[in-house]
């Protein structure tokens, strides 16, 4: 089981990465941070960043304008 974002729980599976997390959790904006476990994952990294069971991930979405 993952926890997103302190309160949002999804379940784990064998070889689940940040971009299968995304999608899973229907997040589709443009620019998005992610941390896992503490840790920054670099956006080019999505497809192949594992997440491990019991992570702790954080998602954010990054807003700008005028």
């Amino acid at each position: 089981m993952l926890t997103i974002n302190n309160r949002d729980k999804l379940a784990w599976r064998e070889g689940m990465t940040v971009r299968d997390m995304l999608v899973a959790m229907g997040y589709s904006y443009a620019l998005i941070t992610v941390t896992v476990n503490g840790e920054i994952v670099e956006q080019d990294d999505y497809e192949t960043c594992r997440i491990p069971d019991g992570a702790e991930v954080n998602v954010f979405h990054l807003a700008h304008g005028g």
